[in-house]
């Protein structure tokens, strides 16, 4: 899939007026298309995939985002089965469940957003003033894109209608994924899945004994868990908080805090 912005063949060129009218005033041998005034055209891109936003409420928003998270981590302290692990293995887990978990804590307590456009990075600022940070450029920002396939996902969520017994099993089987690589006990993991997905099955078929494809779905619809990135999670919803501190090593500390 071709994620390029194909918004105009002159974005590139529009994105930033101002430097583009300092850099053309020095060169006075252009032609008169470069000479059109560029800045009186529209430059943000309206294309989803590069379309970057932030949170419309940040300050409640990552409040309740917050308090998910913190019930996420006690969840999965308070398994029994999660502490018999190697402590090599509940970390390999945590980094790769803590996002999906995160996401069902989300559509259990109905956590609903707005998002807006992000304020356009100043590129001009950032060449006069030399500020331009590595780990600043490296990191996914936002976008439409992103977004609308976690509202889509929280919806979907939320059509089904889970129960809490739903929810915990659910919960059980996005943690022990045995297919995580680097498991030290990938076998004992992979039947404490099978067990969360047994008692999950069991619990569909006595809350809803008549709805023979209910268990199907809920498996289907947590699949597209793993289609959205930690990284979009993490900028969403912690960065305004957290600064410049690394989420995961937060998360260590809280979750194997004793």
């Amino acid at each position: 899939m071709d994620n390029r912005c194909h918004c105009s063949t002159s974005s590139e060129r529009l994105s930033n007026p101002i430097l583009y009218n300092i850099l053309s005033q020095m060169d006075r041998s252009t032609t008169s298309q470069d000479n059109f005034n560029y800045t009186s055209i529209p430059h943000r891109c309206n294309c989803e995939v590069q379309r970057k936003v932030c949170l419309k409420r940040p300050s409640e928003i990552c409040k309740e985002a917050s308090a998910v998270l913190v019930k996420t981590l006690h969840f999965m302290k308070n398994l029994p089965a999660f502490n018999q692990l190697p402590q090599h293995d509940q970390f390999v887990l945590l980094r790769s469940c803590w996002a999906p978990l995160f996401i069902l804590g989300l559509a259990q307590e109905h956590v609903d957003f707005e998002v807006t456009d992000s304020p356009a990075d100043s590129m001009l600022k950032n060449i006069l003033l030399n500020r331009q940070d590595s780990s600043e450029m490296e990191r996914e920002k936002p976008t439409m894109a992103g977004v609308n396939k976690l509202k889509s996902c929280l919806k979907k969520f939320w059509s089904l209608d889970l129960s809490p017994k739903e929810y915990a099993y659910l919960k059980g089987t996005t943690i022990f994924n045995p297919d995580v690589p680097d498991l030290k006990a990938a076998l004992f993991v992979h039947g404490l899945q099978q067990e969360a997905q047994h008692a999950l099955s069991e619990v569909v078929q006595l809350l809803q004994p008549g709805d023979q494809e209910r268990f199907a779905r809920i498996l289907l619809t947590a699949s597209t868990l793993q289609s959205i990135t930690p990284s979009l999670i993490t900028e969403l919803f912690f960065r305004p908080v957290i600064g410049q501190a690394n989420l995961l090593e937060l998360l260590v500390d809280m979750l194997f805090c004793r």
